[in-house]
């Protein structure tokens, strides 16, 4: 049976979670392999809206086993917190895996985060301040935290003691905070080893074990294409790797297990923190894509970014995933419009670009060109069929297909589970 990969082709919350939710019950593993509780999603059920951080939305499958593989660091509060959240909403969790070797946020990673984004005054990167950073880059210093350490408190002490002995000279000599205590910060780890213990296991044997028995894997991707680590736009990115290649290396699955990569990706463009953003509006239009979406995010409830479809990013998606499957979301936010620019190119200082420049200095200077599409008034939200669209929408997803590198095969018309139009089998 087939290892799926959904990711976003954009800058996130471009609706992973829903295109997760539409293959359902074909799925038996869900597997977030990145990030932390740095983005998150909305996965609305019937009257039902979850908004989901650091779980996988697999969780709200009943059947389904949702697993935080290694790739992932997890902050155990923010985990306890949804955990009890949808507990308490009639979800069950006790389904949840969790890799042994994932890496812990912890208190310190929270603060240096926060203090370090303010610290860098107007070339502040945009981070949601929830430690993701400061966790991945000790994983990467090698001086990290994993899950299975909270379990062996001698171990746990001397990583914690070694970690602040740099980190509060830090604190308190440049950023003129109080030191951190490591007696605070164990006692708070160790607090959570009776909720990690039943789920804590070697996530990559039980993945492997998984698609040799036949079951279907579905990797979630957190963050996105554009903001990759290495593939995005760096560094207005996050601290992971978000696109297909991080699935592996997250996971312990190779990189030949997944033969389907479906990328999610909205009608038109949104962002949320600073970097560059080529096809951005900051006019009526920014503001109506805004509105009507209703773009604010999950996590920070900040104001997302909002500007036209933008193909070059789209193709650039496709190219760096593999991509097999477009999903594209929130169409129905198009309705109403006369015209519908897309952007099919750059111009940068004079040249024309056909392709995401390479140089970031370039990508930053890049206006969009323009080409103009007629929209639709009609309400498709009812939709269910390609053929039940007003024929400039379909004309519309036609052009977006032929410019974007691979096929459209699902179309988002409506945020409930029901609203979409499915074009092609993701799983076929």
């Amino acid at each position: 049976m087939p290892a799926v990969l959904i990711t976003g082709a954009q800058w996130g919350d471009e609706g992973k979670g829903r295109a997760t939710d539409l293959l359902g019950s074909r799925v038996d593993y869900v597997v977030k392999f990145n990030g932390g509780n740095n983005a998150g999603h909305t996965v609305v059920v019937g009257d039902e809206k979850y908004a989901l951080h650091l779980l996988p939305s697999g969780i709200l499958t009943p059947g389904v086993i949702p697993v935080i593989s290694n790739g992932v660091v997890i902050d155990p509060e923010v985990l306890q917190g949804e955990l009890q959240a949808l507990s308490a909403r009639g979800v069950d969790v006790s389904r949840l895996k969790v890799s042994a070797n994932a890496h812990v946020i912890t208190a310190y990673h929270r603060t240096l985060d926060k203090v370090t984004e303010r610290f860098l005054g107007k070339r502040q990167i945009g981070t949601t301040g929830r430690g993701i950073g400061p966790a991945y880059a000790d994983k990467i210093n090698r001086v990290g935290i994993r899950i299975q350490d909270l379990f062996d408190e001698g171990i746990l002490r001397q990583k914690v003691e070694a970690s602040l002995e740099f980190k509060n000279q830090v604190l308190v000599k440049i950023y003129n905070r109080r030191a951190i205590s490591v007696d605070e910060v164990v006692e708070e780890l160790l607090s959570y080893r009776d909720m990690l213990e039943p789920m804590v296991c070697d996530t990559g044997l039980l993945l492997h074990e998984a698609m040799q028995a036949g079951k279907t894997v579905l990797f979630e991707a957190g963050q996105a294409t554009m903001l990759d680590i290495d593939h995005g736009t760096y560094p207005f990115v996050t601290s992971s790797n978000a696109t297909s290649g991080g699935a592996s290396t997250g996971s312990g699955l190779p990189p030949a297990a997944i033969d389907r990569v479906i990328s999610v990706i909205k009608a038109y463009t949104t962002r949320v923190g600073s970097g560059p953003f080529p096809t951005e509006l900051f006019d009526a239009s920014g503001d109506y894509l805004r509105n009507q979406g209703f773009e604010f995010g999950t996590t920070t409830g900040r104001p997302r970014r909002c500007g036209w479809y933008d193909a070059p990013i789209a193709r650039y998606s496709a190219r760096i995933n593999g991509v097999t499957d477009f999903v594209l979301t929130k169409l129905d936010v198009l309705s109403g419009l006369e015209t519908i620019p897309v952007c099919v190119a750059y111009d940068v200082n004079g040249v024309r670009h056909d392709e995401m420049p390479v140089n970031q200095s370039d990508f930053h200077h890049a206006k969009p060109i323009y080409e103009d599409f007629p929209g639709w008034s009609e309400d498709i939200s009812g939709c269910r069929e390609f053929s039940d669209l007003p024929k400039n929408a379909q004309d519309y997803i036609h052009a977006l297909e032929a410019m974007s590198g691979s096929r459209i095969s699902a179309i988002g018309v409506g945020p409930e589970r029901e609203q979409v139009v499915v074009l092609h089998d993701l799983l076929g």
